[in-house]
Parts: C-alpha cells; sequence; structure tokens
C-alpha cells in the first residue's frame, strides 16, 4: 500500500485527484498528451476517451496502427477484433472486420479522408480530426496494413512523437507499455505522467524512470476513461 504503484489502492480518489489535475492544467492554458493502446477499444472505453477530447481534455493522441484499426472497427462495425463490443461476444463475420476496417480507410484514402466523407461518424479518430487535434500513429514490424496514416519509418516516428511533445505539462498512458515507454524516455521529469494498466510490471517500469511527478493505476483501462469524463463532467458542473 506503501508502494508507488498497488492495485489495492482507492482508484476513485486517485482518478479524482487526475481529474483536478487535467482541469487546472487546461484551466491555466496547459497541454496535455494522450499515449492510448488498443486496449481502450477492446475494453470498450474508445466512446469516453473521445468524450474527453470531443470536450477539449487532450491536446495530442500518440499511438500505433492497432489503436487506429480498432478503433475504426468499432465505428463502422461495433466490433473490436470481431468481439462485439455491446455483447462481448464474437459477431457472425467477425473474423473479417479487422480488415475491412483497414480497406475502407484505404479506398477512402486517409483517415482524416474518412472523417470528410461520412464514412468515419464517431469515436476516437473521428473526435480527434473534428477537433484539430493532432494524433501521430507510429509503425511497428507487426502492424496489419498498415493504414495509410502510420509512419513506418521509426526515426520519423520518433522525431513526430517529439514534436507533439513539446511543452506538454501531463502525459495519460492508457494501456500502451511499449508505446508509453518510449513517450517516458523522451520526456523530462518534470512533466506529469498518469499511467493506466492492467500490468503491475508497466506502470511500475514508469513511475522508475525518475519523474517527480507521475502517479500509476493498476486497473482495467475499461473502467479508467468513463470515470475520469464522469469526475470532470462534475468539476466543470461546480464551477459552471
Amino acid at each position: 500500500m506503501s508502494g508507488g504503484a498497488s492495485s489495492e489502492k482507492p482508484a476513485t480518489a486517485i482518478i479524482r485527484q487526475i481529474a483536478r489535475d487535467i482541469c487546472n492544467i487546461k484551466k491555466s492554458g496547459g497541454k496535455i498528451a494522450v499515449v492510448a493502446g488498443p486496449a481502450v477499444v477492446h475494453t470498450g472505453a474508445a466512446s469516453a476517451l473521445a468524450t474527453l477530447i470531443r470536450e477539449g481534455y487532450v491536446d495530442t493522441l500518440l499511438s500505433g496502427n492497432a489503436l487506429a484499426v480498432h478503433d475504426v472497427e468499432a465505428a463502422l462495425l461495433k466490433t473490436s477484433l470481431g468481439v462485439s463490443l455491446q455483447e462481448g461476444t464474437a459477431a457472425v463475420g467477425g473474423c473479417r472486420h479487422h480488415l475491412m476496417a483497414i480497406n475502407t480507410i484505404y479506398k477512402a484514402g486517409d483517415l482524416k479522408k474518412a472523417v470528410e466523407k461520412g464514412i468515419l461518424k464517431s469515436e476516437i479518430i473521428y473526435e480527434c480530426v473534428k477537433k484539430g487535434v493532432p494524433f501521430v500513429l507510429a509503425g511497428s514490424i507487426r502492424d496489419d496494413g498498415p493504414l495509410p496514416d502510420v509512419i513506418t519509418d521509426t526515426v520519423v516516428a520518433q522525431k513526430k512523437y517529439r514534436e507533439q511533445l513539446k511543452d506538454v505539462d501531463m502525459v495519460m498512458m492508457l494501456a500502451s507499455t511499449l508505446h508509453a515507454i518510449a513517450v517516458g524516455n523522451m520526456l523530462p521529469s518534470t512533466v506529469k505522467l498518469v499511467c493506466i494498466d492492467i500490468n503491475p510490471a508497466a506502470v511500475t517500469k514508469l513511475l522508475d524512470r525518475g519523474s517527480t511527478q507521475a502517479i500509476g493505476v493498476i486497473t482495467d483501462v475499461g473502467t479508467f476513461p468513463p470515470l475520469l469524463a464522469e469526475e470532470i463532467k462534475k468539476l466543470k458542473g461546480k464551477t459552471s
């Protein structure tokens, strides 16, 4: 319980504090970055993250091919890797949905064009495009596709990440071990880090990097964004 991260700590109290920090940063004109993994979509939290983007609490999104593909699949077909996000069961023909999502974006041209053409109408990438929030998708050797927007040159992707992290005040890392650690290594120790992961090792690794303002929450990422959005809504209601 006295450690930097523990699954036995009161998550709701920590989330309430994170919500207050986010509101204070935005009131002072600060910048918040989100590093998100595909589990955000798998667990049904994409809509909550999309809400945070729409409400202006996210200034940049850093991720990879998987998040974007699953987000598109969720927006178009209401599944993630063929599993219904409403029922939690495999959809009929769901094994094809992943590639259908990739092909749909290729036919549109890219993610932004898919939004402009009315193909994408909801979820994370849609809100980024509509709100003008920049997103950088760093590629991997294991990517399916990848989508046209994915930067497959690692050096270029790292440079783009650094550009988006300039003058950032807080980084929320949502179930994305590899991208989160990469971003952590690019940041000064003074930047506030919020690391959410169900794997204690991922959270501990981020907390151990030397940041003076790191918060770790060991929990299912499916519950964090909805609770965070609700706490921010409560704070917004008190100040309005």
